[in-house]
Formats: structure tokens, C-alpha cells, sequence
């Protein structure tokens, strides 16, 4: 079975940083594309960053320049640093990935930026 397993959440003061993992297990099959997605408490799940295997990323303007995505196709894993966060960046992040026809979700890990 495979699943997808977020980590790294926490509560940070405005302007600092985190760093999200998301590991891959029940597969060794690298996937297509990968990213995250967040939801905000009253708000629809939106884009944040996505990054394909081979290495094309895409960010909503809301974070670009603030975070960045990157994987490690041999482990199966997805990362996003990140900084200068402000308390809009509140929400349950989300790990996503698309292997061949099937999208995987993780449970999601909360990130909380307040003072």
C-alpha cells in the first residue's frame, strides 16, 4: 500500500523557518510529480509548490521567493523549506504525488506561525 507520510510541522514566530518532508513508502517506483498543498481553517486546499521528476518546479505567488521545493527521486521524497513565514502561512500542509494514473495524499502536518 502505498503512502505518503508528512513531517516537520510546528509552531515558528513570524519570519522564521520550517522544513517539511514528505517519505514515500509501499513503492520504490519514483513518482511523476510531486508537491504540496495547504488548507487554511474556512479556506479551499490551494497550490503551494510542485516539482516533477525531472526537476521542474512551480510555486504559487503567494510563497515564491519565501519557499522552496525539492526531492530526492532515489528515496522517494519531497522537501519544502520554509522561510521569512507570516502568519497567512497558516494551514495543514499537505503531500501530494502522482504516480502513473493515481494521486496520493499524506495526512497532512499542521504549520502554525504566530508570535
Amino acid at each position: 500500500q502505498v503512502q505518503l507520510v508528512e513531517s516537520g510541522g510546528g509552531l515558528v514566530q513570524p519570519g522564521g523557518s520550517l522544513r517539511l518532508s514528505c517519505a514515500v513508502s509501499g513503492t520504490s517506483y519514483p513518482f511523476r510529480a510531486m508537491g504540496w498543498y495547504r488548507q487554511a481553517p474556512g479556506k479551499q486546499r490551494e497550490l503551494v509548490a510542485t516539482i516533477t521528476s525531472g526537476g521542474s518546479k512551480r510555486y504559487a505567488d503567494s510563497v515564491k521567493g519565501r519557499f522552496t521545493i525539492s526531492r530526492d527521486n532515489g528515496e522517494n521524497t519531497v522537501y519544502l523549506q520554509m522561510n521569512s513565514l507570516k502568519p497567512e502561512d497558516t494551514a495543514v500542509y499537505y503531500c501530494n504525488g502522482h504516480l502513473a494514473l493515481l494521486v496520493y495524499w499524506g495526512q497532512g502536518t499542521q504549520v502554525t506561525v504566530s508570535s
